[in-house]
């Protein structure tokens, strides 16, 4: 509606400038006509009429005459037309030029606007795109940067423990020299399992990861009972809630909520939220995940009592490889990719996750349709 809107202005402009050039040359047409006929008369009753003033006069039949006129005429109107479209050949050679800086890689090219018609809208579509391209290159950095980044890290994740894994398999290969006890072969045995784990771990991540990310992974959909999933995902954690010293409890407003999604995918979206509790969350000695079902929505909420995270950290708490203490110990230092990948597992769910902490605890929370769709691409925002 718009671009018809400043179509009809700009041609209405065209046809307001074609009447005005019209009238100067008709208003120029009839000064000449009717002084050059006074002085054509007057010279001809003295005898005295030649040359341009002739064919100038007026006279029945007389094509010169008429064809001159005429000829005049069309130099008149293309001259007032061309006066009155003077302006917009002007801001149309400004938006050229912005152009052809474009084209030649200068992106900080603005062109003013100017009115509100056809030109002025191809001023800002021009601006608009030169912003696009700003931010489509920054994005481009950004990837740039995140790739090395991914890079460094992932060096960095499997140099570490691959080090220690051949360090100790040297050991009990008798590299070093010397007998080694019983004992502290079987110590260095389980470092090197829980190396090999913690690689097998980091590559999992990264081919699923991958895999979201560019939708090579094909969703099976089915009917799932929600809580019986979490209190399956809790019992297989106790030995880790032992580790840590840690309590936890499942609370629901329903016994059982059975929902149509992929299984497998919320397994592993609940593990690695649950993983993410106990590990930053052991100071707080309890885990407690709630979940409220109504007909269309279920929330599930996953709460530690550990660290606060910093304000300015939650908006990046669900990038890749984003780490809020930004240290890779044994402990909490993970591959960086869980939030992320619980992140992709809600959205190809259709559903949200969001995160909140302060001094009543972390929580992270999740909602997804009761009834969800595959198939169907645009589920609504789920408030």
């Amino acid at each position: 509606m718009k671009n018809k809107n400043m179509s009809r202005r700009f041609y209405a402009r065209i046809g307001a400038n074609i009447g005005y050039s019209a009238l100067i040359a008709c208003m120029v047409e009839i000064f000449l006509v009717t002084n050059v006929s006074i002085i054509s008369r007057y010279l001809e009753e003295t005898g005295r009429e030649r040359g341009m003033m002739f064919l100038l006069s007026p006279r029945n039949g007389d094509v010169l005459g008429i064809l001159v006129y005429v000829i005049l005429g069309i130099l008149v109107f293309s001259a007032a037309f061309l006066l009155l479209q003077h302006r917009s050949m002007e801001y149309i050679g400004k938006i050229s030029s912005a152009m052809q800086s474009i084209s030649e890689g200068d992106l900080n090219t603005y062109v003013e606007v100017v009115g509100d018609d056809e030109f002025s809208a191809m001023a800002e579509n021009l601006n608009k795109m030169v912003a696009d391209i700003r931010d489509l290159m920054e994005r481009e950095r950004e990837a740039e940067r995140t790739k090395n980044e991914l890079i460094t890290n992932i060096a960095h994740d499997l140099r570490t423990p691959l080090t220690s894994i051949i360090g100790y398999l040297e050991l009990l290969n008798g590299g070093k020299g010397g007998t080694i006890p019983p004992e502290l072969e079987k110590k260095y045995i389980a470092i090197a399992y829980t190396k090999s784990k913690r690689l097998e771990k980091l590559i999992e991540d990264l081919f699923g990861f991958t895999k979201m990310t560019y939708g090579k992974m094909a969703m099976k959909v089915s009917q799932v009972d929600i809580i019986k999933l979490l209190s399956q995902l809790l019992e297989e954690f106790y030995p880790s809630f032992a580790d840590k010293n840690l309590t936890y409890e499942l609370s629901s407003n329903v016994p059982a909520m059975v929902i149509t999604a992929d299984g497998n995918l919320l397994a592993r979206l609940f593990d690695n939220l649950i993983n993410n509790a106990i590990k930053y969350g052991a100071e707080g000695k309890r885990i407690l995940v709630k979940v409220h079902a109504t007909e269309e929505i279920v929330t599930v909420s996953v709460v530690n009592y550990g660290h606060v995270i910093p304000e300015q950290d939650l908006p990046l708490i669900f990038n890749k490889f984003y780490r809020v203490e930004q240290s890779r110990s044994a402990s909490t230092g993970g591959t960086g990719l869980g939030l992320a990948i619980a992140k992709n597992i809600v959205e190809m769910h259709g559903g949200t996750i969001q995160v909140s902490s302060d001094l009543n605890g972390t929580v992270f929370t999740v909602k997804l349709r009761v009834h969800f769709d595959v198939n169907k691409e645009n589920f609504g925002k789920i408030e």
